[in-house]
């Protein structure tokens, strides 16, 4: 049971991360029906900032993560604003093969501007771990999920609520019916990628706290999102956070479990795992978990 609550706690960990990262990508594909490849470049940004204002410039690490944070949505909210404004009415591939020309450019200016090697996130908790009865959880997991949870539910308010959540909604159910009622799409779009900047940046810095590190490969994580936001649904907020947390305990509980009880499947099996699981769930139900099917007009 011990082994069972510990794996628990950090499938769920890792899942809020993926619930993050995956959560970006909806932002911004339901805004614009653009998937954004790169996502894991602004995560890999966000983190190398944080340990750099924390480590090399001494600041104090809550001030290190705000600066962090303005550096990388400013840089999106930048590139939405001066790039992809000129590509509307573009073919969608383009758009995404401008995301990937992103991608590229900043996974190589971050190791030149920072070095290639491994480097501490510098976030307080380091090794510090919470006890519960036989349960030993590192305090940098719970500070994951519990982060992790408020900037969800503000989010959520945020969509629900907010004038601009609304017109975000609105846009993304018809940009043309948007713009004819006066939503500031332009806005949208760049508060959607300033958004998408923020949460890579708090869930690229978390992926590299203790025990973890920090290292230029770090930004493959995007790659374990995509089982989650598919499975999920593209374009779902809510989906993206439970197919983060689905994928997150698929994973951690396959490399806990599986190396004892079926080590036939061989090294590296819970990489796999997530994938045989999203496709699995999308044998039943072809538009993931809370996807909908699209209306088509005969």
């Amino acid at each position: 049971m011990t082994t069972f609550l510990q794996l628990l706690v950090a499938g769920i960990a890792l899942g809020c991360i993926y619930a993050l990262v995956a959560l970006g990508f909806t932002i911004i594909y339901r805004a614009s029906q653009v998937i954004n490849f790169a996502q894991g470049a602004f995560l890999l940004l966000g983190a190398y900032l944080v340990s750099w204002f924390a480590l090399d410039r001494h600041y104090p690490f809550g001030i290190a993560v705000l600066l962090a944070l303005a550096i990388t949505v400013g840089i999106a909210v930048l590139f939405q604003t001066v790039v992809l404004r000129f590509t509307v009415g573009q073919p969608i591939f383009t758009v995404v093969m401008i995301t990937i020309g992103l991608n590229i450019v900043l996974r190589g200016v971050v190791p030149g501007l920072f070095g290639d090697t491994q480097r501490s996130i510098g976030d307080p908790w380091g090794s510090t771990q919470l006890s519960l009865g036989s349960v030993v959880i590192g305090w940098a997991k719970v500070w994951t999920i519990v982060v992790t949870l408020l900037i969800l539910a503000g989010f959520f308010a945020f969509d629900r609520y907010s004038r601009y959540g609304l017109a975000m909604r609105a846009t993304a159910i018809d940009e043309e019916a948007a713009m004819a009622v006066g939503v500031p799409t332009r806005r949208v779009y760049a508060l959607a990628w300033g958004l998408a900047g923020a949460v890579a940046t708090i869930g690229g810095f978390f992926l590299a706290a203790f025990p973890n590190s920090l290292d230029p490969t770090i930004d493959s994580i995007a790659l374990l999102a995509f089982p989650a936001i598919i499975l999920g649904g593209l374009g779902s907020p809510l989906g993206a956070v439970v197919g983060g947390l689905i994928i997150g305990l698929v994973e951690v509980m396959t490399s806990g479990y599986q190396p004892n009880y079926a080590a036939w499947l061989g090294q590296g099996f819970s990489t796999v795992a997530p994938y045989i699981v999203m496709i699995l769930v999308l044998l039943v139900r072809p538009y993931g978990l809370f996807g909908t099917r699209p209306v088509e007009r005969v």
